[in-house]
């Protein structure tokens, strides 16, 4: 059922901007870095730790395109490099990220931990996912258009969805888990409106310190999160035909790449460049969030 829904997105020639997940939550942070993101598309460094979620993820998708059997740790951990190389091919600046290949292999062995991490957690023999990576994408009856990038997708023999979420970090603090299930309650809404029917767990996979956390949305909850989303599309329409993006200062400003560019810290962001034409709106990274 999902396969032709995949194909179908990834041929389609223009798309309109859409709420992903990652962007909303940007907007709910701080609507000038939403802004910045979303619009101007300014560069952001990327860390090695959010490459190595990202080559992590590439890994755990490979997984599953293996024999049940094959599925081990051992196994998974030589599919490390293949998934490096693939990954640096797409983004070829991120080897500048190793002053020398001795850091870039103790950065391949702390994969190798989150990896093991992973095993922690399940039996990825026992599993077979109907799919890796879907992307997904529904239009509310409001006309918001939701676009995300899910890590797995479980269906039981009796039709329950598990919506599986890996975190290559630790589990979080209050306000991290609220904003990890943000990400999630996402996902469940956008599945719902596919397929009509609201997936039975949403859980969350820290490999870093072997933690999940399991959760059960209700339709209830996901028709007040639509109007949530519903309610951030418009804030982000009112501010798009003046980029009128206000910054939201928080101990957040210290992380974020474009505090300079800030009129909270005495900043200039760059002329606003209009609402964006239709295309795609995540990146490599987003998928690995």
């Amino acid at each position: 059922m999902a396969e032709p829904l995949q194909a179908d997105l990834a041929t389609r020639p223009l798309r309109r901007p859409a709420l992903s997940p990652s962007r909303a939550g940007d907007f709910k942070q701080c609507p000038l870095l939403y802004r910045f993101r979303a619009v101007d598309r300014l560069p952001e460094k990327p860390t090695q730790a959010q490459v190595r979620g990202t080559v992590v993820h590439a890994v755990l998708e490979d997984l599953f395109t293996l024999p049940a059997a094959e599925r081990v740790p051992d196994r998974a951990k030589e599919l490390l490099a293949p998934a490096w190389e693939r990954v640096r091919a797409e983004r070829p600046e991120f080897a500048d990220l190793f002053s020398e290949s001795a850091e870039e292999l103790e950065w391949l062995r702390s994969a190798e931990s989150l990896l093991d991490g992973y095993f922690g957690l399940e039996d990825p023999r026992r599993l077979e996912p109907e799919s890796r990576e879907l992307l997904v994408e529904s239009e509310l009856p409001s006309g918001v258009l939701l676009r995300g990038y899910i890590d797995r997708v479980d269906v039981a023999p009796t039709g329950e969805i598990r919506v599986v979420d890996y975190k290559t970090g630790a589990a979080p603090r209050e306000v991290g888990e609220a904003k990890a299930l943000f990400q999630m309650k996402f996902y469940a809404l956008v599945l719902w409106r596919l397929r009509g029917e609201v997936p039975r767990q949403l859980r969350l996979m820290y490999l870093a310190d072997r933690q999940a956390l399991a959760y059960q949305p209700d339709e209830a909850e996901l028709r007040r999160f639509e109007r949530t989303l519903e309610a951030i599309w418009a804030a982000i329409m009112r501010a798009a035909p003046t980029g009128d993006f206000r910054p939201s200062p928080s101990r957040l400003c210290d992380y974020c790449d474009h505090k300079a560019l800030c009129p909270a810290f005495d900043g200039t962001p760059p002329p606003y460049p209009g609402w964006p034409e239709p295309e795609e709106d995540e990146t490599i990274l987003d998928r690995a969030d």
